[in-house]
C-alpha cells in the first residue's frame, strides 16, 4: 500500500458526512469528504463517545492519524457562533509519512461550472510562526485555495500547521528559532479532468513525527454583518492553530456533555448511544427536524433504479423519534422534533390533510429530479434529487403523528388547546377517509389525549365508532384464515401476501404481542421466503418480491434493517410470556447489531451478501434499534413493559 491519502470533494449524494441541505433543489455545496487509507494498515475509531473520527494509517515507515471533524460549539449563557467549516487534522505519530491531498468540488451536483484560484497570503501579519505555552509551533498556511462557481457561490480551502516541542531537535536551536514547520512545503497544482466543470487542486508533502496539518473546507463568508468589520466579524474569525485547536477541544466537550445526558445504562449501551448521537447529527437544529438519512442515491440494489433521496423528513418516523429520545432521557431533542410535527400539523391542506414528507425547514414542495449526468453509485442509475412521493396518500402517517403527540404529551409536556383544535382535524380527516385504497393497519389514538386530559371533543362519539370499525375492519379483512397471518392488505387477503409492518402491531397497542393471532404471525414471519415467510439468515424482508409487484423493476433488494429490529421487538414483547421467544430476539438482535459498520453506523438494507444497501446511515433503523435495545433490556431485567 502506497503511503498515500486523499482528501476529496464530492456532492453531497456520495459521502455520509454530507449535512442535510434545505431542499433538494437549492443549489448544493461540494462538501469534503473522506476517501480513506485503503488495505488492511488502518483502523477507523470514534473515542470517547464524540462525535468526530479517527482514522490510523499504519506502515514500516511510519504511523499517521487523521481526525474529521465539524465544528459545534459549546453551549454557554452567551452563545458563540457555529462555523460550518469541514475540519481535517492529518498528524505524523511516528516516522514519516507522505500525504497527497486532492480537492475537486462538484457544485450543484455537478451543473455548474467554477474557476479555481491559488491565492498567495504570505505577506499577511496572521501567517508567521507563533510558539505556543507548551512550547509548540503554529502557523496558518500562506496559500489558499479558492473555489468559485459561475453562480456566485465560493468555497476555499484554507489550513494551518503545528509542530509539537518533540518535534524540534533539542540540541539544534536553528531548528528552534526557524520552525520544523516550515518545511512542510505544500505546493498546490492545478488539474481539471475532462470530465469536470471546473479545475481541482492537489498537492504531495511529507510530514515528520510531531507535524501536523488541519484542512479547513467552508463557504467563504458573505456580507459582514452590521457594526463588524472584516477583523471582527465573528463568522469569519482569522484563521490560526490556537483558533482550529479550540474549535476541536470545544466540539469534543459538547458530545461529550450531550451524550451524558443518556439515562440508558442497560445492555448494548455503546450500541445504543452511537444511534443516539447518529440521530443528532441528522437533527436540523433551527426546526428540530430528523432526516430520514443524509444522502441520496444510495442504491437499494446495486446497478437497479430504487436510488431515493431520504434528505427529509417522513410524518411516519415522528412517534418513533420521540418515543426513542424520550426513552434514554434526550427530551430536549423530542421537544425541538415535536415543535417541528405541531408547525406542520397547523399547516394542514384544506381538506384537513398532511403530506407524507417535508424538507427540513417545513417546506412541502420536494419536485423529482434525476441527474442523468451521473453515473450513480456502482452504475446504479437513474440518480434522483427531491422525492416524487411527498403527495402520495399514505393514510398510515396519522396514526403515527397521533402516537407522536401521545407520546411527548404523556413523556415531555402537556400539548396546548391550538395543536390539539388540531389534532382534532386530523382525526376528522381520518373518519372520513380511513377506508380509502391506500388504508394501512392504524388506530385512532386521539382518543387516548381526551382520556388522559379530558379535553373537548366534541366528535367523540364518531371518533369511538370508526375506531372500532377499523379495528374491526383489519382484523377481519387483515387477517388470513387460510396462513393465520395478518397480511398486507385488504386486497392481499386471498393471495396471503406478508408484510413486515405487521411487526409494529403490538408496539403501537393495536394488538397484544401474546394474542394468538400475532403469535402466529411472529411465527410465519420468522419462516424462509421458501415457506411462506420473510426471513432469511436472521434478516428481515419487507414482503416477498416475487409475490408482490411494486411497479419498480429489479428484485435483488436487500433485507431491512429496521424490520429485523421490528422482529426483535415482537419477540420481546411475546417474550414476556413465551422463553423462547425471548432467547430468539436475543440471538437476531446480537447478529443485527454486527452488520453496523466500525462506527455502529447502520444502512437502511443489507444484502443476502451482508453488504449494506440504500441510503446510509439511517435514522429509522437507528431508532428501531434504540427501541428494540432499550425492551430488551428491560424485559431481560425483569421489567414488563
Amino acid at each position: 500500500m502506497a503511503p498515500i491519502d486523499q482528501i476529496d470533494s464530492l456532492p453531497p449524494s456520495q459521502t455520509s458526512n454530507s449535512r442535510p441541505q434545505e431542499s433538494a433543489n437549492d443549489d448544493a455545496p461540494p462538501i469534503m469528504s473522506t476517501r480513506n487509507l485503503s488495505g488492511k494498515d488502518k483502523e477507523e475509531i470514534s473515542e470517547g463517545g464524540e462525535d468526530e473520527k479517527l482514522t490510523r494509517g499504519y506502515l514500516p515507515i511510519g504511523v499517521v492519524h487523521i481526525t474529521d471533524f465539524m465544528h459545534v460549539p459549546e453551549r454557554a449563557s452567551v452563545p458563540k457562533p457555529l462555523l460550518p467549516w469541514v475540519m481535517r487534522t492529518v498528524e505524523c505519530i511516528r516516522g514519516k509519512y507522505t500525504i497527497r491531498v486532492e480537492v475537486y468540488p462538484a457544485f450543484n451536483y455537478a451543473r455548474t461550472g467554477h474557476k479555481t484560484e491559488i491565492v498567495d497570503m504570505k505577506d499577511s501579519p496572521h501567517f508567521k510562526f507563533r510558539t505556543m505555552r507548551d512550547g509548540s509551533q503554529g502557523a496558518t498556511g500562506h496559500k489558499r485555495i479558492v473555489f468559485t462557481a459561475d453562480d456566485g457561490l465560493q468555497m476555499d480551502l484554507r489550513y494551518v500547521l503545528h509542530c509539537s516541542e518533540d518535534a524540534f531537535s533539542i540540541s539544534d536551536e536553528e531548528d528552534r528559532a526557524g520552525g520544523v514547520c516550515s518545511m512542510v512545503d505544500m505546493k498546490w497544482q492545478l488539474d481539471q479532468p475532462k470530465e469536470m466543470l471546473g479545475p481541482g487542486a492537489w498537492t504531495e508533502f511529507e510530514l515528520t513525527e510531531g507535524q501536523k496539518v488541519t484542512f479547513v473546507f467552508r463557504e467563504v463568508a458573505g456580507k459582514v454583518p452590521e457594526g463588524c468589520t472584516p477583523e471582527t466579524d465573528p463568522g469569519d474569525p482569522d484563521l490560526s492553530y490556537a483558533l482550529v485547536d479550540s474549535l476541536y477541544r470545544a466540539t469534543v466537550n459538547f458530545w461529550l456533555k450531550w451524550i451524558g445526558q443518556s439515562k440508558f445504562t442497560g445492555r448494548w449501551r455503546e450500541a445504543v448511544h452511537r444511534s443516539a448521537l447518529c440521530l443528532k447529527l441528522m437533527t436540523y437544529q433551527p426546526t428540530g427536524a430528523v432526516v430520514a438519512a443524509p444522502t441520496f442515491g444510495l442504491p437499494e440494489e446495486i446497478g437497479g433504479v430504487r436510488n431515493w433521496d431520504y434528505r427529509y423528513t417522513w410524518i411516519r418516523d415522528s412517534a418513533f423519534t420521540i418515543y426513542a429520545f424520550v426513552r434514554i432521557g434526550l427530551t430536549e431533542e423530542a421537544e425541538d422534533y415535536m415543535h417541528f410535527v405541531e408547525a406542520r400539523s397547523r399547516e394542514l391542506k384544506p381538506d384537513g390533510s398532511l403530506q407524507v414528507m417535508y424538507s427540513i425547514d417545513g417546506k412541502d414542495k420536494l419536485e423529482e429530479v434525476t441527474l442523468d449526468h451521473l453515473e450513480g453509485y456502482r452504475g446504479s442509475r437513474p440518480v434522483r434529487i427531491g422525492n416524487g412521493a411527498y403527495d402520495h396518500l399514505q393514510l398510515d402517517i396519522y396514526g403515527a403523528l397521533l402516537d407522536a403527540v401521545y407520546l411527548y404529551n404523556k413523556y415531555r409536556s402537556p400539548i396546548s388547546y391550538d395543536t390539539w383544535v388540531a389534532v382534532r382535524r386530523l382525526v376528522n380527516y381520518v373518519c372520513a377517509n380511513w377506508d380509502r385504497q391506500d388504508m394501512s393497519i392504524w388506530e385512532v389514538r386521539g382518543l387516548r389525549l381526551v382520556d388522559k386530559r379530558s379535553l373537548p371533543c366534541p366528535d367523540r362519539f364518531k371518533w369511538l365508532q370508526v375506531r372500532d370499525e377499523i379495528y374491526e375492519s383489519v382484523m377481519t379483512k387483515g387477517w388470513s384464515e387460510k396462513r393465520k397471518t395478518f397480511v398486507q392488505s385488504f386486497e392481499a387477503v386471498d393471495d396471503a401476501i406478508l408484510d413486515s409492518s405487521v411487526l409494529i402491531m403490538p408496539m403501537v397497542f393495536f394488538i397484544s404481542p401474546t394474542d394468538p393471532r400475532m403469535l402466529s404471525t411472529i411465527n410465519n414471519v420468522v419462516k424462509p421466503p421458501e415457506k411462506g415467510g420473510l426471513m432469511v439468515n436472521y434478516l428481515v424482508y419487507r414482503y416477498d418480491r416475487r409475490l408482490f409487484d411494486d411497479g419498480l423493476e429489479g428484485s435483488n433488494e436487500g433485507s431491512f434493517s429496521m424490520c429485523t429490529f421490528w422482529l426483535v421487538e415482537a419477540l420481546t414483547r411475546a417474550g414476556q410470556h413465551h422463553p423462547e421467544m425471548l432467547r430468539k430476539a436475543i440471538v437476531i438482535f446480537e447478529q443485527m447489531i454486527a452488520y453496523g459498520n466500525h462506527l455502529t453506523l447502520f444502512s437502511e438494507e443489507v444484502a443476502r451478501s451482508g453488504e449494506a444497501l440504500g441510503n446510509f446511515p439511517q435514522a429509522f433503523t437507528h431508532i428501531a434499534l434504540i427501541s428494540a435495545a432499550f425492551n430488551l433490556d428491560r424485559v431481560l431485567s425483569g421489567t414488563a413493559i
